[in-house]
């Protein structure tokens, strides 16, 4: 955990530009009331770091919502060899891990401290290997050659009824749906992985008819 919090905070010395909210308008970010006790939220609450889950500080109440986040840092990064016998041939794999995050949308009854997200009927969320899980199912899942990786930006739509993944601005086409009731965004992280929220001024366009999350003061 303490590597992880220097980790985070190392990063934040990156000299990236700030984002100015409009004065007019609230400003959407990740909820440092609404985290997991071992969570470390940075940036002026764009930034995830430690162990746990963040919601946003927005309810997703407008009809088609976009956000988008930036990976960082995937974490630590170790390899298993496993060896096996076939006909008294001896294989050996390489299995690679990396550290643990996961996005998506989630009512304000998910366990933020309970990580992956997407066991229970509170969260919907992309993992880092490309699953997307509901309810503890697997919905859909990303084709093995586009998992995201350090430096990618995955956005995410949202229209009450699916959710999908976009990768560096491009549809990745695995829609998931199951959840019900008022969602927020969500994300996690664990092992050393940083994320950086993207709510407004994108790295991508977003989709045709979708936009920033609105607060309802803003809708009506």
């Amino acid at each position: 955990m303490a590597a992880s919090v220097f980790c985070c905070f190392s990063w934040c010395r990156d000299g990236g530009a700030g984002h100015i909210p409009l004065k007019e308008m609230p400003a959407v970010h990740l909820d440092t009331q609404r985290m997991g006790t071992d969570v470390v939220i940075v940036k002026n609450g764009r930034r995830i770091c430690g162990t746990g889950g963040c919601l946003a500080n927005a309810p997703l109440h407008q009809n088609k919502s976009y956000f988008e986040f930036k990976i960082q840092s995937t974490g630590e990064t170790f390899t298993i060899l496993v060896g096996f016998v076939v006909s008294s041939t001896i294989s050996l794999v390489s299995l690679i891990y990396r550290g643990i995050w996961g996005i998506g949308v989630a009512t304000q009854k998910a366990n933020l401290n309970q990580i992956p997200l997407g066991r229970d009927v509170h969260s919907l969320v992309m993992r880092n290997d490309g699953a997307l899980y509901y309810n503890n199912e697997e919905k859909n899942r990303l084709p093995a050659n586009n998992l995201p990786q350090e430096g990618d930006v995955v956005g995410i739509t949202y229209d009450h009824v699916e959710l999908n993944v976009y990768l560096n601005g491009k549809n990745m086409h695995c829609p998931a749906s199951g959840i019900r009731g008022t969602v927020y965004p969500v994300v996690y992280v664990d092992d050393s992985a940083i994320l950086d929220s993207q709510f407004s001024e994108f790295y991508h366009t977003p989709p045709p008819g979708f936009e920033k999350i609105l607060f309802e003061q803003q809708i009506f």
